[in-house]
């Protein structure tokens, strides 16, 4: 099957002046009204959004009664790193809920990045779906069902409820859902076009009432908790007054504006290495941000024995 057609080259890695590797990938920038306003590569191909579906995943809960703090609100929107603050937030939404970390059914995993990683093993623990940064969505899915006395341990399958109302809640925003897989965390991972995708993200950041900015609110008042400490997703919501955003496994990035414009980025071999530099060059183009934030997106060096040597540069963006 194949979904993507034939990419155009959207960054390079040069090593001392020399190409030593192309990603390929897709760019789409959705006006308020939902039109193209600028594109590479076929932007109505049908991705996995991955982790960058959470916001939509956490709107669904809202829309279905969920009603929590802002910031338990933005750890459901989360691929958190695992800090303290993380963990914290997430047990705070489960217990509020009367719920354990023995209720949650995603993957156990160790914390996403590596500085929390090694602290985790260093301190001789092992794998638990609470780190696994999925937790936040999960955590959420499970409040919702305990809210609606729907059942608890299944949760996951593509028939409950919660699941139900996430592929509603997709429709109801324009898109179509064209395949149901399972994400890493063991959550149905739901196929839509990466236009289609923009065009969700560009609906909630422009709200101005309702489940869908009381979502894309809660992203913007705790930025930290929807990346980490360090992680370009939660500088760039920081640097783009008004933005919200998402980044995703297999190189998706997402992003929506307060005036209705959506963003949306597939890398084609699903690396993850030149997702923020796209998305820098993308900010460069719309002039969003300052040059700081656009310069911190795209910076991303190649190393020869310790120094730089190089970079990875997007290309005709």
């Amino acid at each position: 099957m194949v979904n993507l057609g034939d990419p155009p080259v959207v960054a390079q890695v040069v090593r001392n002046g020399f190409v030593e590797s192309a990603h390929r990938g897709i760019i789409v920038v959705t006006r308020a009204d939902g039109s193209v306003s600028y594109a590479k590569g076929d932007y109505s191909s049908d991705i996995l959004p991955r982790s960058s579906l959470k916001p939509i995943q956490a709107l669904a809960m809202v829309r279905c009664g969920l009603d929590v703090p802002p910031d338990q609100l933005a750890v459901a929107c989360a691929s958190h790193s695992g800090e303290p603050m993380h963990l914290q937030t997430v047990l705070d939404l489960l217990h509020g809920a009367g719920l354990e970390e023995s209720d949650l059914r995603n993957t156990p995993d160790l914390p996403l990045m590596d500085a929390q990683r090694n602290e985790w093993i260093a301190a001789g623990r092992a794998p638990s779906s609470l780190a696994q940064n999925c937790s936040g969505k999960h955590a959420a899915m499970l409040a919702t069902s305990v809210l609606n006395d729907w059942r608890r341990d299944t949760y996951l399958n593509r028939g409950h409820a919660a699941q139900q109302a996430v592929i509603e809640t997709v429709r109801s925003l324009g898109a179509r859902v064209s395949w149901t897989s399972i994400d890493g965390c063991g959550a149905p991972a739901l196929a839509v076009s990466l236009v289609g995708l923009a065009r969700m993200f560009g609906t909630m950041a422009a709200a101005t009432g309702g489940a869908e900015k009381e979502v894309a609110d809660a992203i913007r008042s705790h930025p930290e908790l929807v990346g980490g400490t360090g992680r370009d997703v939660t500088d760039l919501i920081r640097g783009v007054p008004g933005m919200i955003a998402k980044d995703g496994a297999e190189g998706v990035y997402a992003a929506g504006l307060p005036d209705g414009r959506g963003i949306a980025i597939k890398i084609a071999d699903g690396g993850i290495r030149a997702r923020p530099v796209v998305m820098g060059a993308v900010l460069r183009r719309l002039w969003l941000g300052d040059a700081k934030l656009r310069t911190r997106m795209m910076d991303a060096p190649v190393y020869g024995r310790g120094q730089v040597v190089g970079a990875v540069i997007p290309i005709d963006i």
